[in-house]
């Protein structure tokens, strides 16, 4: 019997630019296409640091051409760009696959909001850089201007950064759950989630100047869809501890606990393999019988046979 699958999709799924997102999305429909084959439910999750990075540079600029005619582009709105035309690829890449091997399912794009705590501790840490290098005198005038925060980037200039809070209730889960019901592969979720606040004026979610880890946002979609497996697909072939070191050590398994061991020792890099490990351990640990993987792209149907990367398992 086929299994619930929920994917998170790495940078390395998507290219860093529109000509590489070109091709980097037929591999990555082949490897997702894999999965339909074995008869599992596919949902997808993906990345978008490149894409709204570029977006937001973009609108900043035109804003700069012409303040008296383009106003400022909210964070929220470039992310909803982002998963707009990240997701016009790749389901047209899922699509163009499934027809040559002649698999009947429908792909449908869902635009995502991913509501957020207003009283999240990250917002008053921000740290997630985004969009261009500045000056300094660039940087002061935007935070006087329009109140942002910046952070100097290794001699390289300042960057903005925001804040990468948790997800907590993701708006259009019933749409996504029934589409997953009626055969369809779904793309949502992208870039972890449009963050928004819930007001208290008519119902009025707010956009907010976010970033959401995409891992999370997935582990709560897996969650939330009572999926069988959380995959995380990234640039290795399996988690491993002392990494880059002589003693290296590549992990087949990981149980909550020894995650949790490892995290202590600092084996696993923030903003890198360790959100991806707290995801697998949260998702883990939510219901008995669920697992996570962490492997290659181009591996995940190996890995979900249990013949590769590295699951994390109550």
């Amino acid at each position: 019997m086929g299994k619930r699958i929920v994917i998170a999709l790495g940078g390395n799924a998507l290219g860093k630019n529109l000509p590489e997102q070109a091709i980097a999305v037929q591999n990555t429909a082949r490897a997702i296409v894999d999965l339909l084959e074995q008869g599992n439910e596919v949902v997808v999750v993906h990345g978008n640091g490149p894409q709204v990075g570029m977006i937001a540079n973009a609108m900043t600029e035109l804003t700069r051409s012409d303040p008296e005619k383009y106003i400022p582009c909210p964070l929220s709105v470039c992310g909803a760009m982002s998963q707009g035309y990240i997701g016009y690829d790749l389901q047209n890449a899922l699509r163009e696959e499934m027809e040559c091997r002649g698999i009947k399912h429908g792909v449908t794009t869902v635009l995502t909001q991913v509501e957020v705590d207003p009283d999240d501790p990250a917002f008053k840490n921000p740290t997630k850089p985004i969009g261009s290098f500045m000056t300094l005198e660039e940087a002061e005038d935007l935070k006087a201007n329009r109140g942002y925060d910046f952070v100097e980037d290794a001699g390289r200039g300042y960057r903005r950064v925001v804040a990468s809070p948790k997800p907590k209730r993701i708006v259009e889960l019933d749409t996504i759950g029934s589409l997953v019901d009626a055969d369809h592969v779904v793309i949502c979720c992208g870039g972890g989630g449009i963050p928004v606040f819930q007001t208290h004026v008519h119902h009025h979610l707010k956009g907010a100047a976010a970033v959401i880890d995409k891992d999370f946002a997935a582990e709560l979609l897996a969650e939330s869809l009572d999926a069988d497996y959380l995959v995380i697909l990234t640039a290795v072939e399996k988690v491993a501890v002392n990494f880059g070191k002589p003693d290296q050590k590549w992990l087949d398994s990981l149980t909550p606990d020894e995650a949790r061991e490892y995290i202590g020792q600092g084996q696993f890099a923030p903003g890198s393999m360790l959100p991806k490990v707290e995801a697998c351990v949260k998702f883990a640990e939510s219901k008995p019988g669920r697992n996570a993987l962490i492997t290659l792209l181009d591996r995940a149907a190996d890995g979900i046979a249990g013949k590769t990367g590295t699951v994390v398992h109550a």
